[in-house]
């Protein structure tokens, strides 16, 4: 009997398989996006003041946030579902509340001479060990109350929501609602708050 040799595998295609797998793995996985925060950062002013500018306590709003997830707004413990209605008191201050930012006159297009605060600004601030769920849901809440303030101010001299107004057509009115309601969160660097 002759002995027969062993016979090899034709491995010349297992590339080109191998590399159709690669390209249908790639194109069918989905990838998944992070979202995040839409901020509009403020235009650069056009000339450098050299001055230090003094905020009073009462236009400053301070929200803390702890390594629990805590609130502390103001100096008080505040549930998160809270805040919204709290921000929106000290944004606008419709009592006139000396512990709430000063209203000053304002001259506003469409709207005419306004009440508004002009010099609040809300201050927060997270822990390192804070949850990114939290941290969201915070600035969720504090970007909910200023879209609504704008929303109600809209819809009483327009008709219609700030959302809902055209960005070309309507951009002077949407320029004195943002006048009257503008969106100032200060955002400080995470630290070690405390428990």
């Amino acid at each position: 009997m002759a002995k027969r040799g062993v016979q090899e595998v034709n491995a010349g295609s297992m590339a080109d398989i191998a590399f159709l797998l690669l390209i249908f793995f790639l194109v069918t996985t989905t990838m998944d996006t992070d979202s995040g925060i839409v901020r509009k950062l403020p235009p650069m002013p056009e000339e450098q003041q050299e001055e230090d500018v003094q905020i009073k306590e009462r236009n400053v709003f301070v929200v803390l946030v702890n390594r629990d997830n805590r609130l502390l707004v103001e100096g008080e413990l505040m549930s998160l579902r809270d805040l919204k209605d709290a921000t929106k008191e000290f944004i606008m201050n419709p009592t006139n509340d000396p512990n709430l930012p000063a209203l000053e006159p304002v001259e506003v297009d469409y709207f005419g001479t306004v009440n508004v605060t002009t010099k609040h600004v809300i201050s927060l601030q997270n822990d390192r060990g804070t949850s990114f769920e939290t941290y969201i849901a915070v600035q969720n809440e504090l970007a909910k109350a200023v879209n609504e303030l704008r929303d109600e101010l809209s819809m009483r001299q327009f008709g219609k929501k700030y959302t809902d107004l055209d960005p070309i057509d309507d951009e002077d009115k949407k320029d004195a609602v943002e006048k009257i309601v503008p969106m100032k969160i200060s955002e400080a660097e995470p630290k070690n708050i405390g428990g």
